[in-house]
Parts: structure tokens; C-alpha cells; sequence
């Protein structure tokens, strides 16, 4: 990530400025919407990224390809449901979130209005708008399955809870003291392995939204 051009990283930042934002916004709307007050009385059910950015976490996911944005705090016990499907649905609205922006995103390479093409070389500051896209849709897909995966504290660990047979979802629970341990394995000895699960699946949800 430290070789990017300059397009690359102004691509990067936006992107990620968006996905972020809206990401966090759809953990706190969703929550919201089940009855929680937390996230409306901190200011989080808005789309202005200065409630969901992290300075640090941002700079992090720019520049090393990992980071954070603010975590939306909510109570489930406020939730109109079970505990464990509002937490499961609450989480899943993060990554669901990044989703929606990859397709929509996508609609300009589905209708044929442009084609990707690859980045413009370092001389141009800015990148073309198909440049623009095709890494913001990349991305956001990135961003979804990365989220997903079941180890705490990413979303992918609540929805595993919430959807596993009780048994499995108990044991899965007694993890998640170990999940930030466990996590950081995954990023530092396993991320070659990691990219090898994630790419061709990344690479297959990309080449379905924008029709290749």
C-alpha cells in the first residue's frame, strides 16, 4: 500500500471516507430503527463522517490497507427482538451497507456508459472517473468480506452469533475474549493466506456487479 500513485491514494481516501461513513451509519440507523436510543443520543444515526472517523484508524487503512472507524455503541437489551438476532441484525448491516455502494457503483459498468481501464500514470493527480469507480466498488467488496469474517470484534463475529444453532454460537461466545489476539494473528502471520481465501471471492462478487 505505501507504493500507491497519488490517483491510487486520493482514490483510496475517498473511498474510504464513504465506505466508512456509511458503514458505521447503517450499524447506527439500524439500531436505531430496533429501538436503541444510544447511537441517536451520541450523534451517530448521521452521515457526516466526522462522527465516524477515526483519525488514526483512517490514516492506517489509506496508507497500510488496515484500519478502523468509530464503533457504533448500542444496546441490545433496548432491541424490539431477541438479544441475539437484533445484535446479529445490527452487525450486519455494516458490511450489507458496503454492498449497496459496490453495486451502485457499479451500475455505470453494467449499463456500458464506461469501462475500466487501469489507473493513470503518476504524472496525472487525479484519477479518471472508471479508475475512481472500479477501486471504490473493489474496496467497498473488500471492506464487506473482511468484516464478515467471524472473529470479534468484526461484525462478522455478532452475525455468526446470531445465526448459529445455540450450541455452536455458546462456543463461538467463549472466543471472544481472544478476538482482537486472534485477529491480529490473521492479519500479521496469516495474511498471505487470508488473501488467497478472500481474492478469488473478491475477485468473483466484483466481476458479478460490473458484468465482466
Amino acid at each position: 500500500m505505501l507504493g500507491l500513485s497519488i490517483p491510487e491514494l486520493i482514490t483510496n481516501a475517498i473511498t474510504l471516507i464513504i465506505a466508512i461513513t456509511v458503514h458505521e451509519f447503517a450499524h447506527a440507523y439500524v439500531a436505531d430503527q430496533l429501538g436503541d436510543p444510544l447511537p441517536r443520543s451520541q450523534g451517530r444515526v448521521t452521515l457526516d463522517p466526522r462522527s465516524h472517523l477515526d483519525p488514526i484508524g483512517s490514516l492506517m487503512m489509506v496508507f497500510v490497507g488496515f484500519g478502523w472507524g468509530r464503533p457504533v455503541l448500542t444496546n441490545p437489551f433496548n432491541y424490539r427482538m431477541s438479544v441475539r438476532s437484533g445484535m446479529a441484525i445490527v452487525a450486519a448491516a455494516g458490511p450489507f451497507s458496503n454492498f449497496i455502494l459496490a453495486m451502485l457503483a457499479a451500475i455505470p459498468f453494467r449499463l456500458r456508459w464506461i469501462s475500466s481501464t487501469t489507473f493513470a500514470n503518476d504524472i496525472s493527480f487525479l484519477p479518471s472517473f472508471a479508475d475512481f469507480l472500479f477501486m471504490f466498488i473493489w474496496l467497498n467488496i473488500g471492506l464487506m468480506l473482511f468484516n464478515l469474517i467471524p472473529i470479534a470484534p468484526l461484525d462478522g463475529f455478532k452475525v455468526a452469533l446470531g445465526v448459529l444453532p445455540d450450541e455452536w454460537a455458546n462456543k463461538l461466545a467463549t472466543l471472544e475474549q481472544f478476538g482482537p489476539i486472534l485477529l491480529m494473528v490473521v492479519l500479521i502471520g496469516g495474511r498471505g493466506i487470508l488473501g488467497l481465501l478472500m481474492s478469488p471471492l473478491q475477485q468473483t462478487i466484483f466481476s458479478l456487479l460490473i458484468g465482466r
